[in-house]
C-alpha cells in the first residue's frame, strides 16, 4: 500500500512523475480546479465587506473528490504539486481542505489533542524531470497563503465586475453578453486603434533616391537624400521633388566622407510567456491559445519511446528571463562542444527582469540539452516540434557570443545636396548562427534594419568620383497605425500591464468568442457590437475601462502575492466606487434595445421615414411605422454614411410564391429568404448541389453554423441523418475510387482538394 499521495492537476503531469517516485507514491489527478464559485449566483458576499467566497463543488467532479477522499485516509502524508503559479496554489488550498473536511472532529484514541489525518505539504517544481522532482519532494514547503489570497482576489474580483455589469448589458443591449474587468479593456484597445485608423488623414510626402556606379568599383548601390544645405531636408510635394532631382543631375557627385564601424549585436533572452506567445504567432500563425496547449504538453511530458514520459520544457506561465546555474552550465558546455569557443561568451548572458517578474520562476527553456530538437522530432507532433525547436533555439541563441558587421556609410556631396548610403557585412555570426529572432510585420525600424544587413557596399574612398544610373522622385503617404495581430496585441497588452503571462491566451480567446472582436487575416477588427457595448461600458465605468486603473489593479494583486497588502482592503479600495457606478448604470446607461436614430431614407413600402434599430444581429434599417410596416433593410456605414446592401440574388424559386430567394444573414449565419419578405416568410439553408453520402438517405448536404459561428456542412434530413464535414462538399466524383463528391479545404496557403474516402489529392494532373 501506498504511504504517500500525490495530487497534480492533470493525469499527464501524473503520467510523467509517477516515475520519478516509485511504489510508495499513490499520484492522482484531479484534472484542473476542483472546486470554484458558483456558476449561477455571484457566490461572494458583498454586505459586510469581507468578501467571503461561497465555494462549491464543480459540476461533474464529485467522482474525482470522492477518490481523492478516499486515497487521504489510506496514506500518512499528502503532497500537494500542482502547478507552481497562482492557480496551482488555490488547487492546493482547496484540495488540503477537502482533505482535512473528511477528518474534521475527529480525535486519535492515544491523544486528543493530536490532530488526524495525514500530514500535507506543498510541493513545487518548476520541470518536470526526475532531479527537479525529487529535489521537491526532499525539501517540502507549506502552502503559501499570500499566493493563494492573490488567486482569491482576482478571482473575486473578476466576478464582482462580470456578474454586476453583465446583466446591465443583458437588459440594455442583449442577453446573453458579459463584461470582464480585463477582456473589456483589451476589447477597448482595438476599439481606440479601429478609431485611430478612421480619424486618419494621410499625408504625401516624397524621397529622392539614386542608383550609383562608383566608376567600376561594384556593387552598385542606393543612396537617398539625405541633407540639403547642411540640414535634413522634408520634401511635400512633387513639384518641390522634381526641382531638387534637376539639381541633382545636373551636379558632380563624388564621396565625401566614408565612415566604418564594427557593430554588434546581442542574442535576446531566453523565452517568458508573452515573448513565446508573440514569436510563435509570427513564425507560424498560432493563436496564443493554441501555443499555450502545446506548450502545456510540451512541460507536463511527451512520451520519447524506451526513456517513457519526459518533460521537455520548465513550466511556461512565467514572466522572468532567470537561468537556473545548472541549465547556465550545460547550456555553455553544449555551445562551447557544439559550436566552438568563439561562439561562447566569456561570462553568461544575465537579463534584466520586469519589476513584476516573479524571480522564483525560470524562463521557458529545454529541461536538459541531450533533448535536442532533432533527437525527440520522432516522438512528437509536428506542432509540438516548431515549438520545442523555437524555444531550444531561443535558449541557446540567449548564451551565445553576439554577432558582428562591418557596418559602412557613404555621404555623397552633389551641389548643396548630401546623399547616404548605409549597408552591413555580417563579419561574426555569432548567436544568429542558431536563432533569428523573428520581426513583427508592423515593425517597421527592424524590418529597414534587416534589409540593411542585406545590402552590400562597394570599397570606395573620399573623392572617388560617383555617376547617377537613375534618379528617382518617389511619392509616399504616411500610414495609418496597423491593426494588431495576435502577437501585437498581446505586446500591447504587456506593455501596458493588462493581465499578467497566464492571461493573455486566454483574453484573445475570450474576446472573439463574444463576438466583440473579430480577426481578418490575422487581424483584430471590433465587431459593431464590441463598438457599441464598449462606449456604453466607457461611458458608464470609466475607471474599470481606464487602462491605467486595470494596469494599477494588476500591481496591487502583485503586492497580494509579496505580502506587502491585504485582499480584502484591496477589494473594499475598489469596491465602493464600483458599487456608485454601478447605480448610475442601471439609470443612466442608453437603452440600446430602444434605440430609433432618424434617417432621411423613406419605407419601399409606404414611404415613412426609416430608423435605426438595434437587433440580435446588430443594427438595420426598420420602417417608422412599425408595427402596421415592418420593412426591414440591412445596411452599411462607408464614410459616415447609410449604404442600403442590395441583396444578393440567386437562381432559385421561393417554394411558397415562386418569388425569387435572395441571401440573407441571420443569427446562424447566412441562409436564404423569399425577397418578398416580409409578406412572405419562407427561408431555406444554402444547398450545396451535394447529395448526402449515407446510404439510402435522400437528403442533401446544406451549410450550417455552429455555436462558434464557423461554417460546417451537414445533411438536410438531420436528426434522422448525422452526417457532417467541417470541409466544403463539391459535387465531383472522386478519379481514384469514384466516392460521389470531393471536399475542399481552405487554409492560408490557399485551398486544397481531396477525397474524404481514400485521401486522394485533386492536382492539375487530374481533369
Amino acid at each position: 500500500m501506498a504511504k504517500s499521495l500525490v495530487i497534480v492537476e492533470s493525469p499527464a503531469k501524473a503520467k510523467t512523475i509517477r516515475k520519478y517516485l516509485g511504489s510508495d507514491f499513490d499520484v492522482q489527478a484531479s484534472v484542473g480546479h476542483i472546486i470554484d464559485l458558483p456558476a449561477s449566483r455571484m457566490g461572494v458576499d458583498l454586505e459586510n465587506g469581507e468578501f467571503t467566497p461561497q465555494y462549491e463543488p464543480i459540476v461533474g467532479k464529485a467522482k474525482v473528490i470522492k477518490a481523492i477522499q478516499s486515497a487521504a485516509k489510506k496514506v500518512d502524508t499528502v503532497y500537494l504539486a500542482p502547478d507552481p503559479d497562482r492557480e496551482g496554489e488555490a488547487i492546493a488550498f482547496h484540495l488540503a481542505h477537502l482533505i482535512q473536511e473528511e477528518f474534521k472532529g475527529k480525535k486519535t484514541k492515544k491523544n486528543k489533542d493530536e490532530p488526524v489525518g495525514p500530514k500535507i505539504f506543498r510541493v513545487r517544481f518548476h520541470e518536470i524531470t526526475k532531479k527537479a522532482v525529487q529535489a521537491a519532494f526532499h525539501e517540502p514547503t507549506q502552502l503559501n497563503e499570500n499566493l493563494y489570497d492573490a488567486q482569491q482576489a482576482r478571482r473575486i474580483l473578476d466576478r464582482i465586475v462580470g456578474y454586476q455589469i453583465s446583466p446591465i448589458l443583458w437588459k440594455k443591449v442583449r442577453r446573453g453578453l458579459s463584461a470582464g474587468r480585463v477582456q473589456s479593456v483589451a476589447v477597448r484597445l482595438v476599439v481606440d486603434r479601429e478609431r485611430e485608423i478612421s480619424a486618419f488623414k494621410c499625408e504625401e510626402y516624397w524621397s529622392i533616391e539614386a542608383l550609383c556606379d562608383a566608376l567600376g568599383k561594384k556593387p552598385n548601390f542606393t543612396a537617398k537624400l539625405f541633407k540639403s544645405d547642411g540640414k535634413k531636408i522634408e520634401l511635400n510635394n512633387e513639384i518641390e521633388t522634381l526641382l531638387v532631382r534637376t539639381e541633382i543631375e545636373k551636379s558632380p557627385a563624388s564621396i565625401s566622407s566614408v565612415h566604418k564601424s564594427r557593430r554588434t549585436r546581442k542574442s535576446g533572452p531566453p523565452f517568458i510567456t508573452s515573448k513565446l506567445q508573440q514569436d510563435a504567432v509570427r513564425a507560424f500563425r498560432f493563436t496564443a491559445k493554441r501555443t499555450m496547449s502545446i506548450a502545456q504538453s510540451l512541460y507536463e511530458g511527451v512520451d520519447l519511446g524506451e526513456e517513457g514520459a519526459v518533460g521537455l520544457i520548465t513550466y511556461m506561465r512565467t514572466d522572468s528571463t532567470k537561468i537556473g546555474d545548472e541549465a547556465l552550465v550545460a547550456v555553455r558546455g553544449f555551445i562551447d562542444e557544439t559550436f566552438g569557443r568563439e561562439f561562447l561568451p566569456e561570462k553568461a548572458n544575465v537579463f534584466k527582469n520586469k519589476k513584476s517578474a516573479q524571480e522564483a520562476h525560470e524562463a521557458i527553456r529545454p529541461t536538459a540539452m541531450k533533448y535536442t530538437p532533432e533527437f525527440v522530432r520522432p516522438f512528437l507532433k509536428p506542432e509540438q516540434y516548431k515549438l520545442y525547436k523555437l524555444i531550444w533555439e531561443r535558449f541557446v541563441a540567449s548564451q551565445m557570443a553576439p554577432a558582428q558587421y562591418d557596418q559602412t556609410q557613404i555621404d555623397i556631396e552633389t551641389g548643396r545636396h548630401i546623399l547616404r548610403a548605409t549597408g552591413s557585412v555580417l563579419v561574426f555570426e555569432g548567436f544568429l548562427k542558431v536563432y533569428q529572432e523573428q520581426i513583427d510585420e508592423d515593425d517597421k525600424g527592424a524590418l529597414d534594419e534587416e534589409k540593411e544587413e542585406r545590402t552590400l557596399l562597394p570599397n570606395v574612398e573620399k573623392g572617388d568620383v560617383i555617376s547617377f544610373n537613375k534618379i528617382d522622385a518617389l511619392q509616399h503617404f504616411t500610414q495609418a497605425p496597423p491593426r494588431f495581430t495576435e502577437a501585437s496585441l498581446v505586446k500591447e497588452l504587456e506593455d501596458k500591464g493588462i493581465g499578467r503571462p497566464s492571461t493573455y491566451a486566454s483574453i484573445l480567446s475570450t474576446i472573439q468568442e463574444k463576438t466583440y472582436v473579430e480577426k481578418k487575416e490575422g487581424r483584430f477588427y471590433p465587431s459593431e457590437l464590441g463598438i457599441i457595448v464598449t462606449d456604453l461600458l466607457v461611458q458608464a465605468f470609466p475607471l474599470i475601462m481606464d487602462v491605467a486603473f486595470t494596469a494599477g489593479m494588476e500591481e496591487n494583486l502583485d503586492k497580494i502575492e509579496e505580502g506587502t497588502a491585504n485582499w480584502k482592503k484591496t477589494l473594499r479600495d475598489f469596491y465602493a466606487p464600483f458599487k456608485a457606478s454601478l447605480v448610475m448604470a442601471v439609470a443612466q446607461m442608453q437603452n440600446v434595445k430602444r434605440m430609433e436614430e432618424p434617417t432621411e431614407i423613406l419605407c419601399h413600402k409606404c414611404s415613412r421615414h426609416m430608423v435605426i434599430k438595434w437587433g440580435k444581429n446588430g443594427s438595420f434599417l426598420g420602417c417608422s411605422g412599425y408595427p402596421e410596416c415592418a420593412t426591414t433593410v440591412p445596411f452599411t456605414r462607408q464614410d459616415g454614411k447609410i449604404v442600403l446592401e442590395e441583396p444578393e440574388k440567386t437562381d432559385l424559386k421561393c417554394k411558397t410564391c415562386t418569388a425569387g430567394m435572395v441571401y440573407k444573414r441571420g443569427k446562424y449565419g447566412k441562409f436564404l429568404g423569399c425577397s418578398r419578405y416580409p409578406d412572405c416568410s419562407f427561408t431555406m439553408p444554402i444547398p450545396t448541389n451535394v447529395k448526402c453520402p449515407k446510404p439510402d438517405c435522400g437528403g442533401d448536404v446544406i451549410v450550417k453554423k455552429s455555436r462558434r459561428g464557423k461554417d460546417f456542412y451537414g445533411c438536410s434530413r438531420y436528426p434522422d441523418c448525422d452526417f457532417v464535414s467541417w470541409d466544403k462538399p463539391i459535387n465531383q466524383a472522386c478519379p481514384v475510387c469514384q466516392n460521389p463528391y470531393l471536399t475542399e479545404k481552405v487554409s492560408r496557403t490557399g485551398a486544397q482538394v481531396k477525397c474524404p474516402s481514400c485521401g486522394h489529392k485533386i492536382t492539375e494532373d487530374d481533369s
